[in-house]
């Protein structure tokens, strides 16, 4: 792509708290320009009426193949629910866009399908379990942690309306510290569970325990233990500002990329 170009941006889940976001910040990054915002909610409304007086002079549509047919455009940004992830993508490849997912819920079957469609256009694309850079700076972290620290489990807090659990950051954590130990973590004693589910659940060898409660945005502390001494890594997102960035990031570098890749790192480590 040129670099000098602009950027045109399909947003699906635009009326949705992440999708507002991109519309308000997104779209006012030099050489990105919102072209395009979908959603179920606010179909018809003018996307400055909810968004503010820098989101695009555009009107909310329901329908994306409908409107892409009619409008240029080269990345989408989806932040709707994970249950119509795939078929974004789908419709978004076989017009040439390259998708950049930051969805919740989004099945690990979804995923291949996607990556599947992308192989066989040849189209670039991306699932970011977090577009948070400091987030992504907290993963890598755990990860070189691990090598020597293969003890650790991690705890998420999220707000009250988020509907997946673990959320894909917690999940994408455990898997690159899985990848990174070389050692197998210490095999604990049998507990005395006296309720249901309060050692968390056990993905790839990490137990995970989320919070979910009003006034959190995004939180994860990855905790390593061994004798005598604890590591903590913490990132807090106290804003969903805190995510345009890699959103942006994202956006302008997708089309560099080979097949589609999972997480921002992709881009800041290559």
């Amino acid at each position: 792509m040129d670099e000098s170009k602009t950027i045109r941006l399909a947003v699906v889940g635009a009326a949705g708290r992440m999708g507002t976001e991109v519309l308000r910040t997104v779209h006012q990054e030099p050489g990105l320009e919102v072209v395009l915002a979908v959603d179920r909610e606010k179909v018809g409304v003018n996307c400055r009426e909810f968004a503010g007086g820098r989101a695009p002079d555009i009107a909310v549509v329901d329908k994306l193949g409908a409107s892409l047919d009619n409008i240029q455009a080269d990345v989408l940004i989806d932040f709707s629910h994970g249950s119509g992830t795939a078929q974004h993508a789908d419709t978004a490849v076989k017009r040439g866009l390259s998708p950049v997912i930051g969805a919740t819920g989004v099945s690990a079957a979804d995923l291949k399908e996607i990556a599947l469609r992308c192989k066989e256009t040849s189209i670039p694309g991306m699932y970011v379990p977090n577009f948070a850079i400091g987030a992504v700076l907290m993963m890598k972290f755990a990860e070189m942690a691990a090598k020597w620290m293969p003890d650790c489990e991690i705890i998420e807090l999220h707000h009250d309306r988020k509907e997946d659990a673990p959320s894909g950051t917690a999940m994408r954590t455990a898997e690159v510290i899985n990848e990174a130990r070389q050692d197998a973590p210490t095999r604990k004693p049998r507990a005395a569970i006296k309720v249901e589910g309060a050692r968390g659940g056990s993905y790839k060898d990490v137990n995970i325990h989320s919070v979910r409660l009003p006034g959190y945005v995004a939180h994860q502390e990855v905790i390593f233990g061994r004798l005598g001494e604890i590591l903590t890594l913490r990132h807090d997102s106290m804003d969903r500002a805190s995510f345009m960035q890699g959103v942006a990031l994202a956006a302008r570098e997708v089309k560099k990329l080979s097949g589609f890749v999972v997480g921002l790192d992709k881009i800041l480590f290559r």
